[in-house]
C-alpha cells in the first residue's frame, strides 16, 4: 500500500446499521459512530410486508390524506365538560340492567378477577344484589347485561365498571361533533376501580351517587363549561404526563371549581371537599372522556390508518382503526413489563393490563409525554432521557404531534399523535401506556405501576383488514 501512496486513515467514523452492539463496539474504542434503528419491516412477515407494499404504495396517497384529516381533528377538537348526570340519563342504548365494564366485548365467564369483583360491587351499589354471592348468581344467570363501555363512547379506567345510577361526567366536541362519557374517579384506597368488592368499596360508590355527584354538579352549574385539555396542557408544562400523573391537573381543575364548591349549600360539602384533596387522580376520567371524543371525532374515515380506539378488560387487548369504523381487533391483554411494585407484590401476583385509559396515549397524553414527566422516568429506566426515549418512540409511530401540549424538557416540541397502525408494523414498535397494577386475585387493589407495551398480533391483524378493504 505504502507503494502506491496509500495510507488508512487516522480517525474512522462509523455509520452503524442494524445491532447496536456493533456500535457500542467501536464507541468503546474511542471512535464516532452513529446507530441507524434499522430493521427487517414487520419482523419479515412476508404477507404483512406485502400489506405495507400496498399500503406505502398504490394506496398511500389516500391513506396519507385521510389521516391528515384524522390528526386534524384529533389536534384541533376542544373537548369540554359539560354536565354531570346519571349513566341511564346520560348515555344512550343502556337498559335498565346495563353495567358498562371497560375493554373491548367479553363473556363473563372470561372476566379477570378484579374486573369480576368490580363488576359485582356495581350491582350491588345498585340495589340488585346484597352480597358479592347474589351478585355473582345475578350475573351468571343472565339477570344482569354487561357491555363494553367503549361501545357506548363511555370510557374507565383500571377495573371500573358502572351501572344505570352511576354518576357520569359529560363531554362534549363542538368542533367534532362528538359526546363521551366517563365514571367519576372513585379515588385511592379499597374501591372497586381496584378491584374491590369489600363494603367500603361498595359504600364508596353510593357516596358517589349520593353526595359528591350532587355537589359537583352544582358547582359545575356555577362555573359553567370547562376546557379540559387547556388545563391539560398547563399540566404537560408542569410535570403531568395526564395519565399516572395527574396532580397538576387535579389541581388545577379543584383550582377552576373552588369559588363555586363553596357557594354549594350542602351538608356533604366537606366531606366532598376532603375526598377531592386526597383524589390525586381525579382528572384522569375526565382527561380520558376528553380523548374519546377526539378519536371518535377521527373514526370512521375512509382509507385512514390512524388507530381510534385502545382497551383492555385484563383478559383481551383490542384497537380500533378509523379507516374500519367500529370493529374490534383483538388479541391476549400483555403483563405490565416495566413495573415498580408495593411491597410484598410482583409479576406473579398482577393482573394483566387492564382499562381504556390507553385511549389517552392517542392524542398525545401517558407515554406521549413521558418526556416531560419526572414522575414518569422513574418508571421506564430513571432519567429524564429515558422518559424522553419512550416519547420518541410514541414519536416513531405517529402520523403528526400536538399544536397544544408542548414539552418544555424538548424545547417546547409538541407531543406526538395519532398512531399510524402502518408504522406500528412496519417497526414491529407498538405503542407504550403508562399504567397502574391490580392483584391477580386477592381482591387487595392496586399493588403497583409501570409501562406496559401493546400487544403486536392485534395491529397486525388490523393492517391486514385494512389491506383487504382497500383491495
Amino acid at each position: 500500500m505504502a507503494e502506491r501512496g496509500l495510507r488508512l486513515p487516522d480517525q474512522a467514523r462509523v455509520v452503524n446499521v442494524g445491532l447496536p452492539l456493533f456500535g457500542d463496539a467501536v464507541r468503546s474504542q474511542d471512535a464516532p459512530a452513529v446507530d441507524v434503528d434499522w430493521r427487517i419491516p414487520a419482523a419479515g412477515q412476508a404477507d404483512l410486508v406485502h400489506s405495507l407494499e400496498r399500503l406505502y404504495g398504490r394506496w398511500a396517497e389516500g391513506i396519507d390524506a385521510a389521516n391528515r384529516e384524522a390528526v386534524r381533528r384529533i389536534d384541533e377538537g376542544r373537548p369540554q365538560l359539560v354536565a354531570i348526570a346519571a349513566m341511564h340519563e346520560a348515555v344512550p342504548g343502556v337498559g335498565e340492567r346495563t353495567i358498562l365494564h371497560c375493554g373491548p366485548p367479553l363473556e363473563w365467564a372470561a372476566f379477570c378477577d378484579p374486573l369480576r369483583r368490580s363488576v359485582r360491587a356495581a350491582v350491588m351499589a345498585e340495589g340488585w344484589a346484597a352480597n358479592p354471592e347474589t351478585a355473582e348468581s345475578m350475573i351468571a344467570a343472565g339477570e344482569v347485561s354487561l357491555e363494553a363501555a367503549n361501545d357506548h363512547d363511555t370510557v374507565v379506567p383500571m377495573a371500573t365498571s358502572i351501572g344505570p345510577s352511576s354518576p357520569v361526567f359529560v363531554v362534549d366536541n363542538q368542533q367534532g361533533g362528538t359526546r363521551a362519557f366517563s365514571s367519576l374517579n372513585q379515588g385511592p384506597g379499597k374501591v372497586a376501580w381496584f378491584g374491590v368488592d369489600a363494603p367500603e368499596a361498595v359504600a364508596r360508590l353510593v357516596w358517589l351517587r349520593d353526595a359528591a355527584a350532587p355537589v359537583l354538579v352544582e358547582a359545575l352549574r356555577g362555573s359553567g363549561p370547562i376546557d379540559i385539555f387547556s388545563l391539560a396542557a398547563q399540566a404537560v408544562q408542569m410535570g403531568d404526563d395526564v395519565h399516572m400523573r395527574t396532580q397538576a391537573s387535579t389541581n388545577l381543575l379543584l383550582r377552576t371549581l373552588l369559588p363555586h364548591l363553596v357557594r354549594v349549600d350542602s351538608p356533604h360539602l366537606p366531606a366532598v371537599a376532603e375526598f377531592l384533596s386526597a383524589a390525586y387522580l381525579f382528572f384522569l376520567n375526565l382527561a380520558m372522556a376528553g380523548a374519546r371524543t377526539l378519536v371518535a371525532s377521527a373514526a370512521g374515515i375512509p382509507s385512514s390508518s390512524i388507530v381510534t380506539g385502545m382497551a383492555r378488560n385484563g383478559t383481551t387487548y383490542g384497537i380500533q382503526v378509523s379507516g374500519l369504523g367500529r370493529r374490534w381487533f383483538v388479541c391476549d391483554a400483555p403483563p405490565v413489563g416495566r413495573a415498580l411494585y408495593y411491597s410484598g407484590f410482583g409479576p406473579e401476583t398482577s393482573a394483566p393490563d387492564i382499562g381504556d385509559s390507553a385511549v389517552l396515549e392517542l392524542v398525545g397524553l401517558g407515554s406521549a409525554a413521558a418526556a416531560g414527566s419526572p414522575a414518569v422516568a422513574g418508571f421506564v429506566g430513571g432519567t429524564m432521557a429515558d422518559a424522553a426515549a419512550t416519547t420518541m418512540r410514541m414519536d416513531r409511530i405517529c402520523a403528526g404531534r400536538s399544536t397544544r401540549f408542548m414539552i418544555p424538557t424538548l424545547d417546547f416540541r409538541g407531543t406526538p399523535i395519532g398512531v399510524d397502525l402502518r408504522r406500528v408494523v412496519e417497526l414491529d414498535t407498538t405503542p407504550t401506556v403508562n399504567t397502574g397494577i391490580l392483584h391477580r386475585s386477592a381482591g387487595t387493589g392496586q399493588v403497583g405501576a409501570g409501562v406496559a407495551e401493546a400487544p403486536i398480533e392485534c395491529f397486525q391483524e388490523a393492517l391486514r383488514a385494512l389491506d383487504a378493504t382497500l383491495g
